[in-house]
């Protein structure tokens, strides 16, 4: 009589005999259904850990927004940064469905100070400010920053000028630590007119670069920042404000790369 096969269902196996009675190498059956509910539990996991993430970078856009003061944003109105800050959270999220976990692993928000030195195209002196900014990482060609910069000192007869910018910022490439990288903010510029006369607020259009610096897990210094700023509705025509900036960051969320 021959041997029956034996079938072992816990460890998904099968051993045969061969005609000589010795028992042949086992052959191991791959547990897919197992790997693909494993899969499919990580999947999961990582599509709620970007919502999670994506709720956090709403939720700390609409803090940002209450911060401006208000009436300062004409041009570019509240609602409509915030739709633009959805809309790029939607096609982040629509781009995770193909690769959740890899996006959750390059999501990253900074949070960073600076100092500005300004030529206000408008007289004769150079103002002197300090600023903030936030950047996203959403993707490696996503990633959204905004800026807030306030120009009052060393005015001249009153005159001052703000900046409330938001934009695409581009990583060019990196180099050791140095990441230099190219933006295009699109905003509103407010200024003060000399002797307090008159104050205005108009589009603000800014064109620039600059090199991003890895200190440490936590910190990036932004030794050099360059704006030309264009606003194309001013008073008397076009004002080309333009000035260098310098900062340090912290990274309140997510790794380095």
């Amino acid at each position: 009589m021959k041997k029956q096969q034996p079938v072992i269902l816990g460890a998904l196996a099968l051993q045969t005999h061969g005609s000589t009675g010795k028992m042949q190498q086992p052959v191991i059956l791959s547990g897919v259904r197992s790997r693909q509910r494993t899969d499919g539990v990580e999947r999961s996991a990582a599509r709620s850990e970007v919502r999670f993430q994506l709720s956090r970078l709403i939720s700390s856009c609409v803090r940002i927004f209450d911060m401006v003061p208000h009436g300062a944003i004409v041009s570019i109105q509240r609602s409509n940064l915030l739709l633009l800050t959805l809309f790029f959270a939607g096609i982040s999220f629509s781009r995770s469905q193909v690769a959740p976990t890899a996006y959750a692993q390059r999501f990253t928000i900074d949070g960073g100070g600076l100092g500005s030195l300004f030529q206000p195209d408008y007289g004769g002196n150079h103002l002197i400010g300090l600023g903030a900014y936030v950047d996203v990482r959403l993707t490696r060609w996503i990633q959204p920053e905004f800026e807030g910069r306030w120009l009052r000192f060393n005015q001249f007869e009153n005159v001052h000028q703000d900046n409330y910018l938001l934009g695409p910022r581009v990583p060019i490439h990196k180099f050791w630590k140095a990441t230099p990288y190219a933006k295009v903010l699109v905003g509103m510029g407010s200024m003060n007119f000399q002797f307090n006369y008159a104050h205005g607020r108009f589009t603000d259009i800014a064109y620039g670069g600059g090199v991003d610096i890895d200190l440490n897990r936590h910190f990036t210094v932004r030794p050099a920042d360059f704006e030309y700023q264009q606003w194309p509705n001013w008073v008397q025509g076009t004002l080309y404000p333009w000035g260098v900036s310098a900062g340090i960051s912290y990274r309140v969320w997510g790794g380095r790369q």
